[in-house]
């Protein structure tokens, strides 16, 4: 009877080889490798070294071990069985007898060093087949079901690009590539430094223009066989002809290219001299390419509305040791990116304009929720061609923002390297060319430079906002990110912007959010060519102090205890329907005079006040007047 059984296992081991096949695992060049009852790869051999179903101490391994050259540290594990009454025991405690009991079992072994996806089946036929798929997120023991985009179960073998991206979804494992990524930002940016020895701002551009080298599969397949003389020269090449293949405007593609260029002329990244050339025989640039190829290139496939461009602009500006210049661009994290869009309910329909791009975090994300509600590919080619505009005034930052863009397959027609308030460029934004298809914005994105002190009073980040809301159309939203000492006293700006618009909203944030640096922001929402005094509406304040993110040593602030989506579900649903809560929100009638932020007329509700909200309240007011006094004295 066991030989039976058995016999019949290896029936159910053929059929789930057939649907591999299917799903292409076998194809050749595709990176995925297939291993059966065994592995040769250490780490996997290390932590099944006592993985016996018997519990006897012994190794054991699953059916099947399926991995990717591009994330080792994701892996499938199989385990079947011949007949679907032995697919799952009531308690999961029989790993020996039972496809999932089984699976699971290696799965926790495997759990502390992979991202596990453990895949159970039972039964000899397509007819009597059962399958069950499972997630282990690296560092946990506890198992989920694997569930679609609309949260179905998954209950067929799919292919290893579903698997991948399906895992994707769930926070720890998104968490935990997260982190890794930060780690080889840390990585990479030791290298860049102590090796490549570039500018500061040369840095992210060395890192986006191999991502986008990295596209060319010339390049990709060969950049490991060139010298490293060449290497410098073939990298610029490829660049160029992504940026040929991705349709840009000549002069805009000069402007992009040139900031590569003189990035491809760093004597640095020729050939090495005799130190560097004992640790990096093919030189710096081939390990820079070779490791942003092994690292970086699995997190794009997957996380498209991620800015990884600005992650790592963020991360090496950490570096810059009192560089003044970069102290006024302050990047927006992804969670606030992804809030602005819900704020302005954006959808396929409307036009986005961000005036100050930078690494293009809001188009990003803007362009991520449009396909999100596009139906045909006739939808998708409209949104990335017409309904994204971008302007960003310094070259390198323009360059930044367009590879951004080009990494998820165009958005970057209407990217504009100029000032914002260039009048040619305002001109075409306000009446554009219908017969180009691209429409006047309806609605702006902003975070602003802030400004560095009282001589850049007429680049006051008010102004910025004003410049944005005068290219919309009536009726059209504008939301910005902008310190709250621009809102608190009485200035020329405030008054400007309100004889032409109406603040609809502002919401004070977390004083925290832009950690490391100490900028105390609010969001500010107005409705475009509609006089604040014509409108006579309240204001909606909103209190969003507690974003439910906590700081971490490595990672920054990060939605740690999986708090953000129900909280944002909380203050959007306020915010849309204008509801008062005490100590949470307040409508009320303001002027250029006013202070625009909650906490001026929030009723406290004292009935929940701790001593910690004390405390908490004195600090970020202490914080508040050193931040406005070191901004005076400047």
């Amino acid at each position: 009877m066991v030989g039976l059984l058995v016999a019949n296992e290896r029936i159910t081991e053929n059929y789930v080889r057939e649907k591999l096949r299917e799903n292409g695992y076998y194809e050749a060049d595709n990176g995925v490798v297939i291993e059966e009852q065994k592995s040769q790869i250490k780490r996997v051999q290390t932590l099944l070294k006592s993985a016996s179903k018997a519990k006897t101490g012994k190794g054991g391994y699953p059916e099947f071990i399926i991995t990717w050259e591009s994330d080792p540290n994701f892996l499938i594990v199989v385990e079947c069985k011949a007949d679907t009454k032995y697919h799952e025991s009531p308690d999961l405690d029989k790993p020996k007898d039972y496809a999932v009991d089984g699976v699971l079992h290696y799965a926790r072994y495997l759990s502390k060093d992979f991202t596990v996806l453990a895949l159970a089946v039972s039964g000899t036929s397509e007819d009597y087949t059962k399958v069950s798929n499972y997630l282990i997120p690296c560092g946990s023991k506890d198992h989920k079901i694997l569930t679609n985009e609309d949260s179905i179960e998954v209950k067929d073998i799919l292919s290893f690009e579903d698997y991948y991206r399906l895992a994707s979804f769930d926070p720890l494992v998104e968490r935990k590539r997260h982190s890794d990524l930060l780690a080889f930002a840390r990585d990479l940016h030791e290298l860049i430094w102590t090796a490549a020895k570039i500018s500061e701002e040369d840095k992210p551009l060395l890192v986006s223009g191999t991502l986008i080298a990295l596209m060319n599969q010339p390049f990709l397949n060969s950049f490991q066989y060139y010298s490293p003389e060449d290497m410098p020269r073939k990298w610029l090449e490829a660049i160029k002809d992504e940026l040929d293949k991705a349709d840009i405007p000549k002069a805009k593609k000069d402007t992009m290219l040139q900031p590569y260029a003189a990035v491809a002329g760093q004597p640095n990244l020729g050939k090495p001299d005799a130190k560097i050339a004992k640790k990096y025989p093919k030189g710096v640039l081939y390990e820079v390419i070779k490791e942003i190829n092994d690292n970086v290139w699995p997190f794009i496939s997957v996380y498209h509305n991620f800015d990884v461009v600005g992650h790592f602009y963020g991360e090496f500006l950490k570096y810059t040791a009192g560089d003044k210049k970069a102290l006024g661009i302050v990047l927006t994290p992804r969670h606030v990116t992804e809030l602005f869009c819900d704020i302005a309910n954006i959808t396929k329909k409307d036009t986005v304009i961000d005036i100050c791009a930078g690494t293009g975090g809001f188009l990003i994300s803007a362009m991520h929720r449009m396909l999100k509600t596009a139906m045909t590919e006739e939808e998708r080619l409209d949104i990335k061609k017409n309904r994204l505009i971008g302007i960003e005034n310094s070259p390198k930052m323009f360059a930044l923002a367009a590879s951004n863009m080009i990494l998820r397959g165009d958005g970057k027609a209407n990217l504009h390297q100029s000032s914002c308030f260039e009048p040619t460029l305002k001109k075409a934004i306000i009446n554009p060319d219908s017969a180009l298809g691209v429409k006047r914005p309806n609605i702006g994105l902003l975070n602003p430079p802030y400004a560095q002190s009282k001589s850049d009073a007429e680049l006051h980040e008010l102004y910025f906002v004003k410049e944005m809301l005068d290219l919309l159309e009536k009726g059209g939203l504008g939301v910005a990110i902008i310190p709250v000492s621009c809102v608190i006293s009485p200035n020329k700006a405030k008054q400007e912007i309100l004889e032409k618009h109406t603040l609809k909203a502002v919401m004070s944030m977390p004083s925290e959010l832009f950690y490391p640096v100490g900028t105390i922001t609010c969001i500010v929402v107005f409705e475009a060519h509609k006089p604040h005094s014509e409108t006579n509406k309240k204001t909606w304040f909103g209190y969003w102090r507690d974003d439910g993110y906590v700081k971490t040593k490595h990672m920054g602030r990060i939605d740690y205890n999986h708090q953000w989506q129900d909280i944002k579900d909380e203050w959007l649903e306020a915010y849309r329907n204008n509801e008062v809560h005490k100590g949470k929100s307040v409508t009320a009638y303001v002027d250029a005079n006013d202070e625009w932020v909650a906490e001026a007329y929030l009723e406290t509700d004292y009935s929940t006040l701790t001593k910690q909200d004390f405390e908490e309240v004195v600090k970020n007011y202490a914080l508040f007047k050193l931040m406005n006094n070191i901004k005076d004295e400047n």
